[in-house]
């Protein structure tokens, strides 16, 4: 399995200012190779005899024009712009399998990062230092925490900060649960997440906490002159402060999913549109302050790491308006209504209690389909899907929990 860990580095100047040349090395491969592969697309479909563009090719053709056009990417490791090109492809993959968007040009300072493969002696981790390519050693605030091989490096910045992540393949059989009873969880706004047996986790709110300072310190940059040194510490300033609001979001959901997944043996969640979600201008800030997403990519590989099944409820599944007690489905059900009483039965329901309960419930009638979501009677169940296990143990990110 292959896992990565996430360490803040220390770096000298010298080292930082490696790192910058690294990011934007890795910058301009990508976009240059996305725009190559634009080109030889169009070409393509005007000759189609002409073949299609794919980054082994377009790794060959920089190599041979890195001389003549781009003379400064040896200031780095030769393996800062091949990787960027891999992974131009590996975007191309997930687009053309409709599992990610088309690929965009990268600008300056937006998610800046290089990766480095662990080819022959590339980079090597000894206590609390790494040695990578051209650089050396480069000091870390820990340790790497997981034995095995490492298998790549990619060294990224956030605010003014430099992280070192590593990937490591490691043995990790998956451990024998106890039986324990199964759960369902609802993500909401209001509060993080309520689960089945009543559990009401509360979000953190790190992005509404911290909007007022966020905007004074926009207000502040603006009045800033372009270009000013004043300018770049007031851009520091606030990109520390969007990393923490980041941190603090991610820490909550680390506690949240990794406590679930201990808790529970079989679990229940829905398949939320968040991109939808966040086209309604009312809802749109405060869905973005959940991570939806997020919470749900780190219970899906945190559930295949211990062992815990994990059940998609379908995008259409009633979670909110069914009743968990007879099933009756009311006829309306605004979502200013928190609490509701079934018109059948007359059972009092807390929405989102009763909305866990049901995917839990869904979760519990799941056990008895078979992988291809059908009943014992060799019925679809539409409502019902695994949570695929292909994507989420190939990239394990562990950064804050």
């Amino acid at each position: 399995m292959l896992i990565a860990h996430k360490i803040a580095l220390d770096p000298t100047q010298a080292q930082a200012t490696y790192f910058a040349q690294g990011c934007g090395v890795a910058r301009v491969a990508w976009n240059w190779s996305l725009a190559e592969w634009q080109r030889q697309d169009a070409a393509r479909k005007a000759d189609p005899s002409l073949p299609s563009p794919s980054q082994a090719a377009l790794r060959r053709l920089l190599n041979t024009l890195k001389d003549e056009r781009f003379p400064w990417m040896r200031d780095v490791t030769k393996t800062a712009p091949q990787q960027a090109i891999k992974n131009l492809g590996q975007a191309f993959t997930r687009f053309f399998a409709k599992e990610a968007r088309y690929p965009k040009f990268k600008k300056k300072g937006r998610h800046d990062s290089f990766r480095a493969d662990n080819g022959p002696a590339t980079f090597r981790c000894e206590g609390k230092r790494i040695k990578l390519p051209v650089i050396g050693w480069v000091r870390m605030r820990e340790a790497l925490r997981f034995a095995g091989r490492p298998l790549s490096v990619t060294i990224s910045r956030e605010a003014d900060r430099w992280f070192a992540s590593v990937a490591v393949q490691i043995d990790h059989p998956v451990p024998v649960r106890e039986n324990q009873a199964p759960g369902g969880v609802d993500l909401g706004v209001m509060a993080l997440a309520t689960l089945s047996d009543g559990t009401v986790v509360e979000g953190p709110k790190a992005l509404r906490g911290h909007l007022k300072q966020l905007r004074r310190m926009s207000r502040a940059i603006s009045r800033k002159v372009k270009g000013s040194a004043n300018r770049r510490k007031a851009t520091r300033k606030l990109a520390r402060l969007h990393a923490r609001i980041a941190h603090v979001r991610a820490d909550a959901l680390h506690k949240l999913t990794t406590g679930v997944v201990r808790r529970f043996t079989l679990i229940g969640i829905e398949d939320l549109h968040v991109r939808g979600m966040l086209t309604n201008h009312r809802l749109a800030r405060a869905v973005a302050d959940v991570g939806m997403g997020e919470c749900r990519r780190q219970l899906t590989y945190k559930a295949a790491m211990a062992g815990t099944r994990l059940v998609v409820a379908d995008h259409w599944f009633p979670s909110s308006k069914l009743c968990s007690a007879c099933g009756e489905k009311p006829a309306e059900l605004p979502l200013s209504v928190r609490a509701w009483s079934c018109p059948a039965c007359g059972a009092a329901h807390d929405r989102d209690v009763n909305a866990a309960i049901n995917l839990r419930n869904l979760a519990v009638s799941s056990t008895d389909s078979n992988a291809c979501g059908e009943d014992s009677a060799g019925r679809h169940n539409p409502a019902v899907k695994l949570a695929s296990v292909k994507q989420e143990l190939s990239h394990v990110l562990f950064g804050y929990g």
